[in-house]
């Protein structure tokens, strides 16, 4: 008997999005229907039940819409920020603020993302966009 797979693996478009990580790339699915972005990926649009996806590559700019952050001691690693973060194109998602101190990020922050190696997998995290 074979053993069953597992439920923790990613499939579908949710396989899609990581693959493409892996790859060092951000792509988001797009409702083929009503052309929302569909973030966390999902196989069924929630904008309209759409079943058909495009992927594009989010421009990474945003604005922090509540952060908080987390203590921890030095031997752990640290301090450091989770952030929720209103994309241009209309999600929001949870991430964190890297290169700046963990107390730094403020509500209403433009920020902006890129693809970092994380242990074995790439994330997307955001860094303080000072130009902005």
């Amino acid at each position: 008997m074979s053993p069953l797979p597992s439920t923790d693996a990613p499939r579908g478009v949710e396989q899609t999005y990581f693959d493409s990580l892996a790859k060092g790339v951000w792509r988001v699915p797009r409702c083929g229907d009503c052309g929302q972005a569909v973030f966390f990926p999902r196989q069924i649009c929630p904008h309209c039940g759409g079943a058909q996806f495009d992927w594009f590559e989010p421009s990474g700019r945003g604005v922090i819409h509540s952060t908080t952050t987390v203590r921890r001691s030095p031997d752990a690693g640290g301090d450091y920020n989770v952030c929720l973060v209103d994309l241009e194109e209309g999600f929001r998602m949870m991430s964190r603020v890297e290169d700046a101190p963990a107390t730094r990020p403020r509500i209403g922050d433009a920020v902006r993302a890129e693809v970092r190696a994380h242990g074995d997998a790439n994330r997307v995290v955001f860094s303080l966009d000072e130009q902005a």
